[in-house]
């Protein structure tokens, strides 16, 4: 059975979750952060965060479920106006991966970034050891034709990473 989620806004309630996300030193190693934040950090972020992709360039989204519980966070980053892109990254609870909820969250900012955004292309970076984000994104018609070579630095080893594209 297809899973239903809703993308929304982040709001100041979201700040427990927004800080074990940000805080997992197990997700490090498949973004581009590697360092703590504190509470107050991120709720000055959440405060002054616009959710206008044109002023702050770059939109994150809360994913929530047929429960009306929130499973995760959706972004897009690094948007270029100029060049009608933006980089995709997706995080879900431990607890609610493999169930359908990364498939419909990816699919839903699909829509969004061409429907409303108008956005000519989505791109995601993959280290190649992350199996699953490679196969949801793949699924979603995302293809990767580049090898980055030693991209991300995980303690002392490097790992290449895939350059993932969607074309609208």
């Amino acid at each position: 059975m297809k899973k239903q989620v809703t993308l929304r806004a982040i709001e100041p309630e979201d700040l427990d979750l927004l800080y074990r996300i940000e805080n997992d030193m197990s997700l490090w190693r498949i973004g581009s952060g590697n360092v703590p934040y504190s509470r107050f950090a991120l709720h000055e972020y959440v405060e002054r965060c616009t959710n206008d992709i044109y002023v702050d360039k770059q939109m994150r989204l809360m994913i929530v479920n047929e429960e009306q519980v929130t499973v995760g966070i959706i972004d897009l980053m690094d948007f270029s106006p100029q060049h009608r892109r933006a980089e995709v990254g997706i995080v879900l609870m431990e607890q609610y991966r493999r169930q359908g909820y990364g498939m419909a969250a990816l699919e839903a900012l699909i829509q969004y970034a061409h429907g409303v955004v108008h956005l000519h292309q989505l791109y995601s970076i993959i280290g190649v050891s992350n199996q699953a984000s490679f196969a949801l994104f793949q699924k979603m018609g995302f293809t990767s034709q580049i090898c980055l070579k030693d991209w991300l630095l995980s303690e002392e080893n490097y790992e290449d990473a895939h350059l993932m594209q969607y074309f609208f």
